[in-house]
């Protein structure tokens, strides 16, 4: 059964890899480039994972995270951060927030493609 990933991304060339890898792995892809539409996503498209950066237009990763962390319908969505942003402080914040894993760039296909798999038969708390 394929699943729903959100991957929530401004640059262009790293949508289109995940896409793919996501993609070739059985996955659904649904994108949104802010995080005003990764909002909507959540809300309109049920993603059963979100792949999410930092660094984003409107709203940040961060600010994604802790609405998603905030909603009851919505906190056991399991998120991913993958970002540039790999600074132990960036970490220390996304897991204070409830990120489920954080992978920084570059990273390897085979990396992400596990964690999501992972991620997606695991039972998070509160879900």
């Amino acid at each position: 059964m394929n699943k729903r990933v959100a991957i929530v991304e401004d640059e262009p060339h790293i949508v289109e890899s995940l896409r793919f890898i996501l993609n070739r792995a059985g996955h659904d892809v649904i994108v949104a480039d802010n995080g005003d539409a990764a909002i909507e996503i959540v809300k309109n498209d049920s993603p059963d994972i979100m792949v999410l950066d930092i660094m984003l237009p409107i709203k940040n990763g961060f600010e994604v995270l802790k609405w998603i962390r905030s909603q009851t319908r919505y906190r056991s969505l399991p998120v991913l951060m993958l970002t540039a942003k790999g600074q132990d402080k960036d970490r220390n914040t996304a897991t204070s927030l409830g990120v489920d894993a954080f992978i920084a760039k570059p990273f390897s296909n085979d990396e992400v493609v596990d964690c999501v798999n992972r991620l997606l038969v695991a039972e998070r708390p509160g879900g």
